[in-house]
């Protein structure tokens, strides 16, 4: 299900959206992102510690679709540096769906 909602994404951004590239730290969407998702991965990894968006890789899509009946607006894709203890390895790349009235839908994580 999770494989068959990403490659539904992915193809829909890449027919329905313009992509642009965040331009600070403090673009809404990715901070609403990253807040969200630190807070779900510490729900599972009590270890993690701090979760940091790569904003040089981060492409921030405009979108107009909806999976099932949930409106989805904005797609972010990029990588993140999770923190496990204090330490931090590789990065995660991770895609983040926002829905209507910039509410994080969801957000994944996968090791590369």
């Amino acid at each position: 299900m999770k494989t068959a909602l990403l490659l539904f994404v992915t193809s829909t951004v890449a027919l329905t959206s313009s992509i642009t590239q965040a331009q600070t730290n403090n673009d809404t969407a990715a901070t609403a992102c990253q807040s969200t998702g630190l807070i779900a991965l510490k729900q599972t990894s009590p270890e993690i510690t701090d979760l940091v968006f790569d904003m040089e890789t981060l492409a921030v899509s405009a979108a107009d679709t909806k999976v099932e009946n949930v409106s989805v607006k904005t797609v972010i894709m990029g990588e993140a540096y999770i923190a496990r203890g204090g330490q931090t390895g590789k990065p995660d790349r991770f895609v983040c769906l926002i829905g209507e009235k910039g509410k994080v839908l969801l957000t994944f994580f996968t090791a590369q």
